[in-house]
């Protein structure tokens, strides 16, 4: 008689995402160990990796990460979903060939500048882009004037999206150490990190490393986070994985050794930077948020902010303000006040956040009104 499929609740599969992603006790790990274990981390605002490392790392430090970006050991570039990730250097050589057609496909016809191109000649602006690109970094905006003049007639910021789409290019520092300032700039693969992109990982061995960090999960959850779709390579590996199911029925996939803690292991307070994969790595995303939310809670104003872990789950989010000599960690919590245990540890974390955030400065903590 076969045996029935075991069955993951809520509390479950939220265990399980913790343990993966080393938010249930902070590991003595290296940030580029720990950027490869997570596949990345979300980086469209440049600063939000180090409070995501901050999180999962003991011990961590600014200079831990600011010293492999201005290294070149890691950069950010377009990735997952088409969005801004930090990854090392090793990662960008595998990954990024994995997301080239993604990138192409989301310009051509998913994008306004794509559309307004039909009749361009592709090809040539590819080209003429990865030359000028190679030759320092530039700005979009610089792009877009140099591409308007070698093809009159064209729009050159839809000419300067469709390189930045359809050419692997990284972004490069200043941004991306910490606080660091300068032009939002890009160069090609060849020019920051010595050679083209490739070869790509193996599609089975990326689906195994989205388990590692995110399992048990579905191929639906997969293209949630990535873009792309696994399901005939989630189906390759199947003799090689457990399957699960959720309380709907779901049919989910893991690693047969990978954690699982039981669903009452107790979750520390966390708190996390503003879009962290975490919360955008499954289509069905309560086994992390709260039933009805949507990442969209979170403002893109580019202001260091994020979310609030209590027992597991989000249940608010947090911003710090300066005023004067000091700096208030404001939380605001979602659906009801926060009992007083879960406020002080909220508390508690906040005040450590601070000392990371604004070494130095007078720091308190502030809770604003329910935000329904």
């Amino acid at each position: 008689m076969p045996k029935a499929t075991p069955v993951l609740d809520r509390r479950a599969l939220n265990r399980a995402l913790l343990a993966r992603q080393l938010l249930l006790h902070r590991r003595a790990m290296t940030a580029a160990a720990t950027l490869e274990h997570l596949v990345g981390m979300q980086a469209q605002a440049p600063d939000l990796p180090y409070v995501g490392l901050w999180s999962r790392i003991r011990d961590f430090r600014h200079e831990d990460l600011s010293r492999l970006v201005e290294g070149r050991q890691a950069v950010r570039l377009s990735l997952m979903r088409n969005t801004i990730h930090l990854v090392t250097a090793r990662d960008a050589f595998g990954i990024k060939p994995l997301f080239m057609r993604l990138g192409e496909r989301g310009f051509t016809h998913g994008s306004p500048w794509g559309r307004g191109l039909r009749d361009a000649d592709l090809a040539a602006v590819r080209r003429a882009g990865r030359q000028i690109m190679g030759e320092r970094p530039h700005t979009i905006a610089e792009l877009a004037k140099k591409l308007a003049l070698r093809f009159p007639g064209q729009d050159g910021l839809a000419l300067a999206y469709g390189v930045r789409y359809m050419v692997p290019l990284v972004f490069t520092t200043p941004r991306g150490a910490w606080r660091g300032k300068g032009p939002v700039a890009l160069t090609t693969f060849d020019a920051w990190l010595g050679r083209e992109p490739g070869p790509a990982f193996r599609d089975e061995d990326f689906v195994l490393r989205y388990l590692a960090a995110f399992g048990p999960a579905s191929p639906a959850d997969m293209r949630a986070w990535s873009g792309l779709g696994t399901k005939p390579v989630f189906e390759r590996l199947r003799p090689k994985l457990r399957a699960f199911r959720d309380t709907h029925g779901r049919e989910l996939f893991d690693l047969p050794r990978a954690p699982r803690p039981s669903a009452d292991v107790e979750a520390p307070v966390r708190l996390l930077p503003d879009y962290d994969n975490i919360l955008l790595a499954h289509a069905d995303r309560t086994r992390i948020l709260p039933q009805g939310r949507h990442v969209g809670l979170f403002s893109s104003s580019g202001i260091m902010k994020g979310s609030v872990l209590v027992d597991g789950f989000v249940r608010g989010a947090w911003i710090p303000v300066t005023s004067g000599e000091g700096v208030a960690m404001v939380v605001t919590p979602f659906e009801k006040a926060l009992p007083n245990p879960d406020a002080n540890r909220v508390e508690e974390e906040s005040l450590r956040l601070l000392d990371f955030l604004a070494p130095g400065a007078r720091h308190e903590v502030r809770f604003a009104p329910v935000k329904a």
